[in-house]
């Protein structure tokens, strides 16, 4: 394994002809230069330079390093600008899981002011449900996941992972607008036992059947997807009620559909994911700052 630094040093000294020449240039004492080129023979296993007479001369090995010694240090340097652009955050990427709810409202105006305020940072975007996306997190498929928990399901996190809380997302019921309970500003869960329901994803749908058992019943279960545009479809054509996070109520698109908060009121928290050790990579800790922003703007709605 080569030094940098015995590179360089031989680099000047190849340039300069001699190792006084070199030291000079440098800023070295003739020894340091001396101690340096030994160190390299070492690591080569081979003399580098040969002396005939006052002047030095290149051995074949030294003459083969002198060929790569440019593009050795051209590399050094074009990783030293990189890391330095990554740390000065004018490069990076981060790659980003979210639900499907967070995509359609906290991940656009988080690439947004991203692309604004460090267009060299690039943000990819992933789709994912948990616990799934927290496992791609684990597996290095992706930088920071959005996910969200239920406050009765006693969820745990897996222990190297740092969770974010960003902001808690109330759930609501998502009616026919003809609907009778339509009319009221609140609507229990119980009083929605007789319908049919349209159910989310696997996280989803175990909370709401703990919620509904909760109230006492077991709810008629005849569509399931996590498709929210799906979901508002069905409502609409009156082929079941649906709970569903506020969130989904920033793009409904159905005018036949109109939604409720829930009462008592049930919420679920969002929050973002990421490896402890990420936490000090600075494009990691920028787009975390700007969904903090993000969401914090939102609560206060």
């Amino acid at each position: 394994m080569f030094d940098s630094r015995h590179i360089k040093t031989f680099h000047e000294v190849v340039q300069a002809g001699s190792y006084s020449a070199a030291a000079r240039s440098l800023g070295y004492t003739q020894p340091a230069v001396t101690q340096q080129m030994k160190a390299l023979e070492r690591s080569v296993g081979t003399p580098l330079f040969t002396r005939v007479g006052r002047r030095m001369r290149l051995t074949e090995a030294g003459e083969a390093l002198a060929r790569h010694a440019d593009a050795i240090l051209d590399t050094l340097s074009a990783a030293q600008q990189q890391m330095s652009a990554i740390t000065r955050l004018r490069a990076g990427r981060v790659r980003v899981c979210a639900f499907p709810s967070a995509n359609a409202t906290l991940i656009p105006e988080t690439m947004a002011r991203l692309s604004a305020d460090h267009p060299g940072v690039r943000a990819e975007l992933l789709e994912g449900e948990p616990p799934e996306s927290l496992q791609r997190l684990i597996r290095g498929e992706c930088d920071i996941t959005l996910a969200f928990t239920y406050p009765g399901l006693h969820e745990s996190v897996p222990e190297e992972l740092a969770e974010i809380p960003l902001l808690e997302d109330q759930l609501t019921v998502l009616l026919p607008a003809g609907h009778p309970l339509a009319r009221r500003r609140a609507v229990k869960l119980a009083d929605l036992a007789e319908e049919r329901w349209i159910a989310g994803c696997l996280r989803c749908r175990a909370n709401f059947l703990h919620e509904c058992a909760e109230q006492g019943f077991a709810p008629d279960i005849v569509f399931t997807t996590d498709d929210n545009l799906v979901v508002q479809s069905l409502v609409a054509e009156g082929l079941g009620v649906a709970m569903v996070p506020a969130l989904v109520l920033s793009f409904l698109r159905h005018d036949k559909v109109t939604g409720r908060a829930l009462d008592p009121a049930s919420r679920r928290q969002v929050s973002a994911y990421v490896l402890r050790d990420h936490l000090r990579i600075p494009a990691t800790a920028l787009v975390l700052d700007e969904l903090k922003a993000v969401a914090g703007r939102r609560v206060g709605c």
